[in-house]
């Protein structure tokens, strides 16, 4: 016969799964959509750089991993997602041929580099911007989160935050990588080179403003040195330009300009004191 205890640890549990119940609404939240885009990505790594995963042979088990995706994520019925993947397959030589222009544009920036080999397993700049791009024709498809869930995947692992909206041109490259946030309707040309810490970002936070352009544009063949702040929809980095380390921006800069944070910085020794 259960106890008095017994009986009310029961009750009390029952009462605390029922109010659990009760507080969780998201009825399309499955994690296995998250665990499962982050096998489909690196799956589809290895199937473009790692030249011991078979091509021919992994293409079809992509296809199933996609198709898992779309049960998870498309929630809308009349939305359909089936037809993605064979539009995707179809972009892929592109995208891959983008990314070694950006790997070769890493060899030939950084003189820390001592082969290409390097730069596609050891850089987490390169991952960073691999992932995006393939990610970004997802996001340009409006699959659902999938594309958001790749690229927050390379964030973890790597620590830059691009988000899979925004607009990246040809031979990119993020040296050294860490604390580098892009927002979704950045737009950055070609041959741009950025360092750690750098943001591309919003001048305003509201969710009224979704719909418009918040995040700046870099034009062609500009340099964006560590900690710089370039913010607003509206700011333009005109070409050739130079930005220096811990620069705040908020207004365009014309082309061929070098910017600079000037800090007043004062040491103090003995024989001066």
């Amino acid at each position: 016969m259960a106890t008095f205890r017994q009986t009310f640890a029961a009750m009390d549990k029952q009462a605390i799964i029922s109010e659990l119940k009760r507080h969780k609404k998201q009825p399309y939240l499955d994690y296995r959509l998250k665990r499962k885009t982050e096998a489909f990505t690196d799956k589809l790594f290895y199937t473009l750089f790692d030249i011991k995963t078979p091509v021919e042979e992994n293409l079809p088990l992509l296809e199933t991993m996609f198709d898992e995706l779309v049960t998870l994520a498309c929630w809308e019925v009349e939305k359909p997602c089936g037809k993605i993947w064979d539009r995707y397959v179809q972009q892929l030589p592109k995208t891959l041929e983008k990314l070694n222009m950006d790997a070769e544009a890493i060899v030939n920036g950084d003189p820390a580099t001592l082969s290409i080999e390097e730069v596609y397993m050891a850089y987490p700049g390169f991952y960073a911007i691999a992932i995006y791009r393939l990610a970004h024709i997802l996001y340009q498809e409006g699959f659902p989160l999938v594309p958001r869930l790749m690229t927050e995947y390379a964030h973890r692992q790597t620590g830059v935050d691009i988000n899979p909206g925004a607009q990246i041109g040809k031979s990119f490259f993020i040296d050294h990588a860490t604390g580098v946030v892009i927002g979704e309707t950045a737009v950055i040309k070609d041959n741009v080179k950025i360092y750690q810490g750098v943001t591309l970002g919003a001048l305003y936070v509201s969710k009224n403003l979704q719909k418009t352009k918040r995040h700046p544009t870099i034009e062609s063949n500009v340099t964006i040195y560590a900690n710089a702040s370039i913010l607003g929809g509206d700011t333009v980095i005109g070409e050739n330009s130079v930005i220096g380390g811990n620069a705040w921006l908020t207004k365009s800069v014309p082309p061929n300009s070098t910017v600079f944070h000037n800090p007043e910085i004062k040491i103090k020794t003995a024989s001066n004191a």
